[in-house]
């Protein structure tokens, strides 16, 4: 894939987002689709209740219109394309559901853990018989070793344990102005980088498609966020991560590449332990995004910071490709 497009898949999808963001969010406000507030969260949130939710729809849109249709034209909607799109919505569908749910019945409670995990694990299982037919390669290879381990028939349980996984941790760091737009665009592009390495253009399209459509979220979801993307985005695009690392063969790279999404739920992990074992929280609140902010950090500082830690290990894990 060249240069030129590259950029212009970037453009298409970051202007059909900013095209679509106006019509959208106007919509979801007269439909009373109003973010509701944790109450045990930090108090500076309480202003953002009321701000229109669902947005992920918004940017869910322009990555099926731009992969689709460059796609179409290119001729590079091949399995592995149709795979990531069914992801990609399966996923963005669950958490259209959850986001609907809460606003019908004024909570911060949507659809049943056990519900969501059903729908995560069904679409999962769904990708990997694609997947099976098309003959995929079912091999892990284990990170600085030459080990490599082929989990045939068992490939779909790691299939399932990745994507829930990876869908559960970004949604778990969607609780600041702009955080998972910015992380997870430097995380797409990333992998887009890396499936240009293998020649892969397909999975190239698609990565970078997501980018250029967040990268167009982020001026409306940045701090005073205009639009939350709600479960509907960060369900859609952890998943959506995850099987990009599948299918570029770098399953293990996420964790370097998504460490910010690594830590934010690793955090949520060791406090809710901590506590129910030791009755004692090691953060002041988790996801660690909010201990910072009740640290004395600013909402944008705290962004910003892991926006910088995003980019940074996003470089390493290209550069180790590259070299």
């Amino acid at each position: 894939m060249k240069l030129a497009t590259t950029l212009t898949i970037l453009a298409l999808a970051f202007i059909v987002t900013v095209i679509l963001a106006p019509i959208c969010i106007p919509l979801l406000r007269r439909l009373k689709f109003g973010q509701s507030i944790r109450e045990e969260g930090p108090k500076s949130h309480m202003k953002k209740a009321g701000t229109p939710t669902m947005g992920g729809i918004i940017f869910l849109i322009s990555i099926l219109l731009t992969t689709v249709g460059v796609g179409s034209f290119l001729d590079l909607l091949t399995t592995q394309t149709i795979v990531l799109l069914l992801v990609l919505a399966g996923f963005g569908l669950i958490g259209l559901l959850d986001d609907g749910l809460k606003v019908v019945f004024k909570r911060n409670l949507g659809l049943t853990s056990l519900q969501k995990l059903i729908g995560q694990i069904v679409i999962a299982i769904l990708a990997y018989f694609l997947l099976h037919i098309a003959s995929f390669d079912t091999t892990l290879a284990i990170p600085f070793t030459e080990w490599i381990i082929d989990l045939e028939v068992f490939y779909v349980a790691f299939l399932i344990f990745w994507l829930v996984g990876f869908s559960n941790a970004v949604n778990l760091t969607d609780g600041l102005d702009g955080l998972v737009a910015g992380t997870a665009s430097i995380a797409f592009a990333a992998f887009g980088v890396i499936a240009l390495f293998q020649s892969q253009a397909d999975i190239a399209l698609f990565a970078f498609a997501v980018t250029g459509a967040l990268l167009g979220f982020l001026l409306f979801n940045a701090n005073p966020a205009k639009v939350f993307m709600g479960d509907t985005g960060s369900l859609a695009l952890g998943g959506a991560l995850a099987m990009v690392s599948v299918l570029v063969k770098e399953e293990f790279l996420l964790l370097l590449v998504g460490l910010v999404f690594v830590i934010e739920t690793l955090s949520v992990i060791l406090q809710v332990g901590s506590f129910k074992l030791r009755k004692k929280r090691i953060f002041k609140m988790s996801p660690i995004h909010h201990h910072f902010e009740l640290s004395g950090w600013s909402e944008w500082k705290v962004v910003l910071v892991f926006w910088s830690t995003a980019l940074a290990v996003a470089l390493i894990a290209v550069l180790s490709e590259a070299f």
